[in-house]
């Protein structure tokens, strides 16, 4: 056995032992129960640290089987206000490059930490969400957040994640890659938001972390998506400017549910005027099907595609993955995946595949 392996083997061990609660981003869960976002997380549009609900959820309807009647019963609140959680991934991957031996690698991907403060109960809020390892500590999200249950209005000031599209778990998904909005890179601003019970809209007035010499207010974002119990339709728009150029983001997405099957999909436009040839045109898009065979095993099929520049032709890329999901016991999920990219022959990157077997823990 390699040392990759004893390793992984070994975390999951420790994560049986103490845990972490989840708190990342799974849309097709939402899809195949009929929730909004904000039914499960305590951010409106999605990711980070749960609500009680979504822990009640990871705990009782995720899992193939529960934990033993004796154990107790943690919610994630330290008193009545504050709130806490985080979640971590490991993994053992092998990529094949063309021409080129295989290479592997494994280790911590991921340990996130996650609190949220109730000034005023149901009223004023301060949230944080911080990327712990590997590497260096690192703020993602830290902003106060004003809202109005009676209503569903709210207004967030500080860092946080910009609403576009689909909040994936995976950040290497091609749509979230291409649009550079994801949950690897967060904005500074102002988000005013309205989440009502059949759909949410916000707008987003920031600054690009990415572009930060570019003064506030250099990116307006926009996202409205209307929800019902078995399906639901969104569309998203953005627009950044910088020195160096104009970027303009066009998107819709979609999900409903058949049978055991939850479908996923979005589709977006990039104009990007940065390219020494003038404003380039690229389209990016996203197809996913969730199979939950049974309680606690879910089979996941994702198609993408990307061109990187309309106006040239055979140049296109896609990315096929298939993947085994299996949460055995409450808190805790292992993940078998196989991704394949292809794209130009003469690119040996851009036509890799990979194996790997992740472990998260979500206690």
């Amino acid at each position: 056995m390699t040392a990759g392996w004893v390793g992984l083997i070994g975390l999951a061990v420790a994560l049986l032992a103490s845990g972490v609660r989840q708190a990342s981003a799974e849309p097709y869960l939402a899809v195949q129960q009929g929730y909004k976002c904000s039914a499960c997380h305590v951010n409106p549009t999605g990711g980070g640290l749960r609500t009680a609900f979504g822990i009640a959820f990871a705990e009782n309807v995720m899992p193939a089987r529960g934990l033993p009647a004796a154990m107790p019963v943690w919610s994630g609140d330290f008193g009545e206000r504050l709130r806490g959680g985080g979640d971590v991934r490991a993994s053992v991957r092998r990529t094949q490059l063309p021409n080129s031996a295989a290479q592997r690698e494994s280790g911590l991907d991921q340990l996130r930490l996650y609190a949220n403060l109730e000034l005023l109960p149901q009223r004023l809020a301060v949230y944080v969400d911080a990327a712990v390892a590997p590497g260096n500590a690192q703020l993602l999200e830290a902003y106060g957040k004003l809202s109005d249950a009676a209503t569903g209005l709210y207004i967030k000031a500080g860092q946080f994640y910009l609403p576009f599209g689909w909040r994936l778990q995976d950040q290497t998904a091609l749509v979230r890659e291409v649009t550079g909005i994801g949950m690897t890179a967060p904005d500074s601003g102002v988000e005013l938001g309205l989440d009502r019970p059949d759909w949410s809209a916000q707008i987003d007035v920031s600054r690009n972390m990415a572009n930060a010499d570019s003064g506030f207010g250099n990116r307006v974002t926009g996202q409205l998506v209307w929800v019902r119990s078995l399906f639901r339709v969104g569309s998203a728009a953005s627009y950044m400017r910088s020195s160096a150029g104009e970027r303009h983001l066009a998107g819709v997405f979609a999900g409903f549910r058949s049978g055991a099957v939850a479908w996923l999909g979005e589709a977006d436009l990039v104009l990007d005027s940065g390219f020494p040839e003038g404003t380039r045109s690229m389209a990016v898009g996203l197809a996913e099907a969730d199979w939950a065979l049974r309680k606690g095993h879910n089979l996941k099929f994702t198609a993408e595609y990307f061109d990187p520049d309309r106006a040239v032709r055979e140049d296109q890329k896609t990315r096929w993955s298939l993947l085994y999901e299996w949460t055995p016991i409450p808190f805790v999920q292992l993940r078998v995946g196989f991704r394949r990219l292809r794209g130009i022959p003469q690119n040996d990157f851009d036509n890799r595949h990979a194996l790997f077997v992740e472990i998260h823990g979500f206690l």
